[in-house]
């Protein structure tokens, strides 16, 4: 069995193809990794470092140098939670709103290569199975 392997593949080919589309669309403002943390504050702005980290699978180690170079590109602010002031959550700042079409753009793109070929019955099957592959991880993680 290489699922691994696949996986492993499928992830470097994505990046690299993820950037180069980044490019095209003219968008130089972040990288496919910030991509990943600006996703998840456009489905929810205001969120702490932790939540980052978990939705984007990114260690808070790493992502302690990236949330500094994003805030300091314009794209993010930290602000102190008035309800535990020992976390910080993200909120995006306008410059980062803009951006959200022209990135699904690119990610529409994305969509468009992964899925070339499927029929609507073969994406919904394979997305079921990569769910239960998350969750699987996600529970062996928590132990």
């Amino acid at each position: 069995m290489n699922g691994g392997f696949l996986v492993s593949k499928i992830k470097q080919l994505s990046d690299r193809i993820f950037e180069r589309l980044l490019a095209r669309q003219g968008i130089d403002a972040f990288n496919g990794a910030q991509g990943r943390i600006l996703y998840v504050l456009w489905q929810e702005d205001g969120v702490s470092i932790k939540t980052i980290s978990e939705r984007c699978g990114l260690a808070i180690t790493s992502l302690t140098t990236m949330l500094e170079r994003m805030e300091n590109q314009g794209l993010i602010r930290r602000v102190p939670s008035e309800q535990d002031k020992r976390k910080t959550l993200l909120y995006l700042t306008d410059q980062a709103k803009k951006l959200r079409a022209d990135s699904e753009v690119v990610s529409g793109q994305m969509r468009d290569i992964f899925y070339r070929d499927f029929t609507a019955a073969e994406i919904e099957q394979f997305e079921t199975y990569l769910n239960r592959v998350r969750t699987n991880l996600e529970e062996w993680r928590k132990a």
